[in-house]
């Protein structure tokens, strides 16, 4: 089974792919979208952002997505930004016919490292260790997204 794991952001969105096989789970790819370029308007973003989305649903044909819920936000001009972005990403999931589950960020702690309120660095950890990589090198937000895909690849709401 191949599992996507989406940390949906505003100009980062983190990006985590994993293959599980009876117990096992590998580390396929993980990475950043390359949305930090400066764009005319939030329309030519999300457009951007849909392509991106396809081009990974047609190289690495996921049975299963994870993406994580927007949780908490004090500033309400992120909230829109990162509300858009999912909304672009969940239409485009669906429309590949991809079943995705969806996550806060406690339940994905939980899922990973045992516990919820676990920090940043422990998930890192633990995804390292689930994974049998070193994630030192890789992003926060990558990381991120490879702790939604382990989670999605747990919790089977399908």
């Amino acid at each position: 089974m191949i599992i996507l794991g989406i940390d949906p952001g505003t100009t980062r969105i983190g990006i985590g792919i994993i293959k599980k096989h009876g117990g096992v789970l590998t580390h396929i790819e993980s990475g950043i979208l390359p949305l930090q370029k400066k764009y005319k308007n939030d329309g030519e973003r999300l457009c951007v952002l849909e392509k991106e989305i396809e081009n990974i649903l047609k190289k690495r044909k996921p049975d299963i997505a994870g993406i994580e819920t927007l949780y908490f936000s004090t500033n309400q001009k992120t909230a829109l930004s990162v509300s858009q972005a999912r909304g672009v990403i969940l239409k485009t999931i669906t429309e590949h016919g991809v079943p995705y589950i969806e996550f806060s960020p406690p339940e994905i702690k939980l899922s990973v490292a045992g516990h919820g309120r676990a920090t940043k660095e422990h998930v890192a950890h633990m995804v390292g260790a689930l994974l049998s990589i070193n994630t030192k090198k890789i992003i926060d937000d990558a990381t991120d997204a490879l702790a939604i895909a382990i989670a999605a690849c747990y919790i089977k709401k399908y």
